[in-house]
């Protein structure tokens, strides 16, 4: 009788303080702060919000205002990444590139270019990458999943840890996205493409390595363990893919991370202001750096001339090693977005989510440079065909250098339906649900579920 009463007791309490809500992300401090509005709309709404990742990440959680739940090794997910650079990949990567084959752009989506060869290559790449993020989190995860018993899990698109450990347990749990779909829709043609091989040949290495942990915890894999139940979507609606699985769309609320704003960022600009962002890029090793410092020099030089005030976020080290800093330009080591972009009046960056949503919703148009994103060969001509950007592709160097990026921003600047068109995508972001409307759609979703 004590146990039942204590067991009461207990739903009785839980009742009251609301639903206990996981999210899950690797540690990768960018994807978790697209996470923080949500989270603090959920905390603010009476629910248990915790915060899963890598131990490296916890400083960054916790300086959020959120609690931190440490999983896994101590090891930095780069280390991990750069340790799947084994000569027999990195020999692929080279012939492939030799002939200009972008064999792992998550974005293709021309039915010629979507061979077997491809998806199946692709698709290894991805187990190894999803392997590395992941799996030193998979057993610490559903170890405290079945002591706080989550109501709902919430996964980063890149943090399958949490869709292992929440078919462990048996609750609900949708995928969070910033980017468009396309790891989505590859997966809808690798399934297609799949089942047209001889069954001998049909390899599924992601789905493989789900069921593998899936089934060590006395569950099976379902594509649901790959897309989630359902998607939340901040991106712009019009920009969406389409995709069969149900999906809650998500206003973009900005978070940076602990920050302050600067003197200068408090006044209105004496000449025009740009913005030139590499997101935490520039922070990584040289492979994942989104631009050169030979690059970001010529586009310093090709700018200098432009009556302009061009802010430029680039890390000490690297602001050291520049040989010339015009009389223009304005180097910081970092701001945040939402201080100073609605002072811009153009915004260059590498196609980074935050850059390019915080463009949108204050209404300033934008060049994106570069393909260091998954999703930018999708987004990059929809921004261009919305009217409120330009993308330079940068798929050849010369494609890259400062001539090109100084012809793209003076249209930018110049001609006003730039600004018209991204001040329609502004309002058509800001009339996407709010953080606290969505959170009345999880809590019916759970309710649905009936893991109360």
């Amino acid at each position: 009788m004590r146990v039942s009463c204590v067991r009461l007791g207990a739903e009785f309490l839980k009742g009251l303080i609301g639903l206990r809500i996981l999210f899950t992300c690797i540690p990768w401090r960018s994807h978790f702060q697209a996470l923080v509005p949500l989270a603090w709309a959920l905390q603010a709404a009476g629910h248990e919000v915790r915060v899963a990742s890598g131990p490296e990440l916890t400083d960054a959680i916790t300086a959020s205002g959120l609690p931190a739940v440490p999983v896994g090794s101590d090891e930095p997910v780069i280390e991990k990444l750069d340790a799947l650079l084994v000569p027999e990949v990195m020999a692929k990567v080279q012939e492939l590139a030799e002939r200009g084959d972008l064999l792992t752009d998550l974005a293709e989506n021309r039915e010629e270019e979507l061979t077997w060869e491809r998806l199946r290559w692709g698709y290894q790449m991805t187990q190894r990458t999803q392997a590395a993020m992941n799996d030193a989190m998979v057993e610490e995860l559903v170890e405290y999943c079945r002591w706080w018993q989550p109501d709902l899990v919430l996964w980063d698109w890149l943090s399958h840890a949490g869709a292992i450990a929440a078919t462990a347990v048996g609750v609900p749990h949708g995928r969070t996205l910033t980017e468009l779909d396309v790891v989505g829709r590859m997966r809808r043609h690798f399934l297609r493409v799949r089942q047209e091989q001889a069954p001998e040949d049909r390899e599924d290495p992601l789905g493989d390595w789900l069921g593998e942990w899936a089934q060590k915890f006395g569950a099976e894999f379902s594509e649901e363990m790959v897309t989630g139940q359902f998607a939340i979507e901040q991106m712009v609606g019009s920009m969406r893919l389409e995709s069969p699985s149900p999906h809650l769309p998500l206003r973009y609320v900005p978070y940076n991370g602990p920050s302050v704003v600067p003197h200068w960022a408090r006044r209105d600009p004496a000449k025009r202001r740009v913005l030139a962002t590499y997101g935490l890029s520039l922070e990584q090793a040289e492979r994942h750096q989104a631009t050169s410092l030979e690059q970001m020099q010529g586009m310093l030089d090709a700018l200098a001339d432009l009556d302009i005030e061009l802010v430029v976020t680039l890390p000490e080290q690297f602001q050291r090693e520049l040989e010339r800093v015009p009389g223009n330009t304005r180097l910081v080591e970092f701001v945040p977005l939402h201080a100073v972009v609605p002072s811009c009046s153009a915004v260059i960056h590498h196609g980074g989510v935050p850059g390019f949503l915080e463009a949108i919703a204050h209404g300033v148009p934008q060049l994106v440079i570069g393909r260091a994103v998954p999703d930018i060969g999708e987004r990059g001509p929809r921004l261009e065909r919305s009217g409120a950007g330009l993308w330079i592709r940068g798929d050849a160097p010369e494609d890259l250098d400062g001539g090109r990026v100084r012809e793209q921003l003076v249209r930018l600047l110049e001609e006003p339906s730039f600004g018209e068109a991204a001040g329609r995508l502004g309002q058509e972001l800001a009339a996407q649900p709010s953080p606290a409307e969505v959170v009345r759609e999880l809590e019916r979703i759970v309710d649905r579920s009936g893991s109360r």
